[in-house]
């Protein structure tokens, strides 16, 4: 469902109480964003003139005659109050992104905003892991964009997991491959609910040893026996506190 961010314009008198105590008139223009953020604009500059940052209430009273919008936090409220008729509007408002391709349900624009890639349109959402790169190729099954991720080694698979998931790429390709350090059993390529992919015991509850597969590329092998990646901060072992390779 589309968010809105609400706009009122006109010559109004500004009040903020709390650090910094102001009261100000102009003819200004008022956003209130979906989030809670309010921000009053005059014409200088780009910085607002007063603003309240993800308020805990926003209310707004508007009629034919003019509107009041009133926000507050614990100990700070800002209050904008036109002093004569004047306009205001409503328009749907989305994240805003980088340009990755086209929606093939609705055809609106697809964007990633962070780590997320969005579609203007139908709003439908796909989580990215870290360290994904977009690519311009799409899907044949599904016509999503594919993706590139490093997870001991590159993968191009859909953006979309329920259309080809990246933990079944990682588990054919590492499932078993390394040894638990502490008891010798084979680690397996799981995820526990939303966290990250694991390489976790076998042997697990009795042993409970299990490591975060980072974002790299398998190119060694450490003194205490586990994987060693390249990423992008440089080499470490599957262990991050590994000391043998730490030392290295």
């Amino acid at each position: 469902m589309s968010e809105e961010i609400r706009l009122f314009t006109g010559d109004c008198t500004t009040t903020f109480e709390g650090a910094r105590e102001q009261t100000q008139r102009g003819h200004v223009v008022v956003l209130v964003k979906p989030d809670g953020t309010v921000l009053v604009h005059d014409a200088d500059g780009y910085q607002p003139v007063a603003w309240l940052t993800r308020a805990d209430s926003v209310t707004v009273e508007a009629d034919d005659s003019g509107f009041a919008v009133t926000a507050r936090t614990d100990d700070q409220t800002l209050r904008v109050v036109s002093n004569e008729a004047t306009g205001h509007a409503s328009y749907p408002v989305t994240s805003a992104g980088v340009p990755v391709g086209d929606c093939p349900d609705c055809g609106g624009a697809l964007v990633r905003t962070g780590g997320d890639v969005r579609c203007l349109g139908c709003e439908s959402s796909y989580s990215l892991p870290a360290g994904a790169v977009v690519l311009d190729e799409t899907c044949d099954d599904c016509g999503l964009p594919l993706m590139r991720v490093e997870r001991g080694t590159t993968f191009e698979c859909c953006i979309d997991y329920s259309c080809e998931s990246l933990d079944d790429l990682v588990r054919e390709a590492f499932d078993r491959e390394w040894t638990c350090p502490d008891c010798e059993s084979d680690l397996r390529v799981r995820r526990a609910g939303g966290g990250p992919l694991l390489a976790g015991c076998d042997d697990y509850p009795a042993c409970d040893t299990a490591f975060t597969i980072p974002a790299g590329i398998v190119v060694d092998n450490c003194d205490c026996g586990l994987p060693v990646f390249e990423t992008a901060r440089g080499r470490r072992c599957l262990d991050g506190t590994c000391e043998q390779f730490r030392a290295d």
